[in-house]
């Protein structure tokens, strides 16, 4: 399958009154069509710099992103971005938060509201769309907030640890049954995560950045053993450990 997205020797530097100080340098690596990548790294490495150059909100200094549709054109793929806080308004329903990008781009046609509520159905949130979301716990809040970045279609998914305000278990529960809806829709993902055993769970290659300023150190794919292939059962098979074990020895050991 080939790439939907090539990085090219991105490059970029932070820039203040005392200089500029280089954040990354010389990435490369490609995105495949349908496929699962985990971005981890040093915290301050430049992870979310990264994620801003790839969703077009900041402009690589150094080096290109190529495109390859399947189509041959040269449109950029339509973007999702998923941030840590789901940014809901609460003085609007929980419907009128997921339906509020179609609002804005002038898109509230009859099948883009029907594919809202068949998404609100998916994700448990049917009976509960007229409520505020101070009334939701914080797992259904990101839920809704997803539904209204799929909302819009996005081709890429760019996801920046969008579970860590989470506890530990609903961050598990959550994580991996938004993945599995994600698959299930056949969307493309890019994840940033400090949580190594989420990166192993979830992801089909795992792209490891250095400290900064952060290189590609390595390229992992993430191949499990399992009868049932779902987030949660990844966590017992008998490849996952060894997934960690390298990730940690890699990022712990900068030299």
């Amino acid at each position: 399958m080939q790439n939907i997205l090539e990085l090219k020797n991105i490059g970029y530097s932070y820039h203040n009154l005392h200089g500029e100080t280089k954040a990354l340098q010389d990435i490369s690596f490609g995105v495949r069509e349908g496929e699962f990548i985990a971005i981890v790294g040093p915290s301050g490495c430049g992870k979310s710099t990264l994620l801003s150059i790839i969703a077009g909100l900041l402009s690589p200094e150094e080096g290109t992103i190529a495109v390859n549709n399947p189509d041959g054109s040269l449109h950029y793929p339509k973007i999702g971005y998923m941030l840590q806080r789901d940014h809901l308004f609460e003085w609007r329903t929980v419907y009128r938060n997921v339906t509020l990008g179609l609002e804005l781009n002038h898109k509230m046609t009859p099948e883009r509201l029907e594919a809202v509520d068949r998404l609100l159905k998916d994700y448990g949130l049917d009976k509960f769309k007229d409520k505020r979301p101070d009334e939701l716990s914080g797992g259904m809040k990101q839920r809704a907030a997803l539904i209204r970045t799929l909302a819009l279609e996005p081709q890429l998914l760019l996801l920046d640890e969008p579970f860590s305000a989470l506890d530990y278990q609903t961050r598990l529960f959550v994580s991996a049954d938004i993945c599995r809806l994600i698959r299930a829709a056949g969307k493309t993902m890019i994840i940033i995560t400090h949580d190594l055993s989420e990166a192993v769970s979830l992801a089909d290659r795992i792209i490891i950045l250095s400290g900064r300023p952060a290189v590609v150190k390595r390229q992992v794919d993430v191949h499990l053993t399992l009868a049932d292939d779902s987030p949660l059962a990844a966590r017992n098979a008998p490849e996952f450990q060894q997934y960690f074990n390298m990730l940690w020895e890699e990022l712990t050991h900068e030299n």
